[in-house]
């Protein structure tokens, strides 16, 4: 079992990857995790379509040695010899670039399935070429009223129910995409016996996190930041699993250093209610916001939970930053800068075709 910490004590530590390829790497999660695996002695190439301001969160990496920021759609790579267009050689691939956290897939269903189905077949065809570790970054299980949030798991109450083989409804392409490239994985491993896994990422917030997309807690952050009232859905008993970004990315990479297929759930074990964190973030500001119920009817039940079992057992994974702290450096930061994080540079990973 690999001990937490050999992710999260800096550049003193050696991680047991020589070159990474980061595909979707220059976005909230990616973005950390390519400097954490820099911090950690490993060479990352860093794969992320042209976006305006995208590129600036990896911005502070690109003097850094063994560091290169690829501009490049991994779907314009699809085809014969695709994989051998990127430099390489590479021990380790991390996906980010599925269709687990689109920003605005609804708009575009077709780039959607083309992410889950091709350009996660491409990225395992690189891994494949160099013996990588692959590990795919998906989002939790969508067959009912899901979660609230696009960081991860990102479906408004009621969006998918009905009957899961229907193929109509504003997310339900989104749901399919994302079974078939976590099907994809693995059948691959079993096919080819590639060395792969699945890690399925809940909610995620922290410093440099969305606050425009109407989700929480990053709607709760923007509007007390702004004196505006902190409106929270129906009676505020909605609970939300939250999981810092920094204990994220210990998770992803501890199930990256495994040879586990089998998905892994990386999210908060704490669950407050909505109505705790919109109060909790309002005290933080200072700004005086009222918190709003926006009816009187109890919420419908939230999203699903994260079985962290399975990571704790094996990969000796659990969150460290209860939501109290987390969300204290959160609004911390987004006092050093005014404005909300813009989607062109915040989307979560692989929102895009990238």
């Amino acid at each position: 079992m690999m001990p937490t910490a050999a992710f999260s004590t800096g550049p003193d530590v050696r991680a047991p990857w020589n070159r990474a390829l980061v595909t979707g790497g220059a976005g909230f999660l990616g973005s950390r995790l390519c400097t954490r695996l820099v911090d950690s002695g490993v060479e990352v190439d860093c794969l992320d379509g042209p976006s305006a301001g995208r590129a600036g969160r990896v911005a502070h990496l690109t003097a850094r040695r063994g560091f290169r920021f690829l501009e490049q759609d991994l779907l314009d790579l699809v085809g014969p010899g695709s994989a051998g267009a990127l430099p390489g050689p590479y021990d380790l691939v991390l996906h980010l670039a599925g269709p687990s956290c689109p920003d605005a897939w609804p708009e575009r269903p077709l780039a959607l399935l083309d992410a889950g189905s091709l350009g996660t077949r491409t990225a395992l065809a690189v891994a494949d070429r160099y013996g990588a570790r692959f590990l795919l970054a998906s989002a939790p299980p969508a067959h009912h009223a899901a979660s609230p949030c696009p960081h991860a798991g990102h479906h408004g109450p009621g969006e998918l129910d009905g009957d899961p083989a229907d193929p109509v409804g504003p997310h339900r392409v989104e749901a399919e995409a994302t079974r078939f490239a976590e099907a994809l994985v693995a059948a691959h491993a079993a096919d080819h016996g590639t060395d792969a896994g699945i890690v399925r990422l809940f909610t995620a917030y922290g410093p440099g996190m969305r606050t425009d997309d109407g989700c929480v807690p990053g709607r709760f952050i923007a509007a007390a930041l702004a004196g505006k009232p902190v409106v929270v859905a129906g009676d505020g008993s909605r609970t939300h699993s939250l999981c810092h970004v920094d204990d994220m990315v210990d998770g992803v990479l501890l199930v990256a250093a495994g040879r586990s297929v089998r998905p892994v759930d990386i999210g908060g074990d704490e669950t407050p209610t909505e109505l705790e964190i919109a109060r909790h973030v309002a005290g933080l500001t200072g700004s005086g916001s009222p918190v709003i119920r926006a009816g009187v009817p109890a919420d419908p039940p939230g999203p699903p939970r994260p079985v962290t079992g399975f990571a704790r057992e094996i990969f000796g994974w659990m969150p460290r930053t209860t939501w109290r702290e987390g969300l204290a450096r959160t609004v911390a930061s987004f006092r050093e800068r005014t404005g909300p994080v813009p989607a062109a540079v915040a989307g979560g990973e692989g929102k895009r075709r990238t």
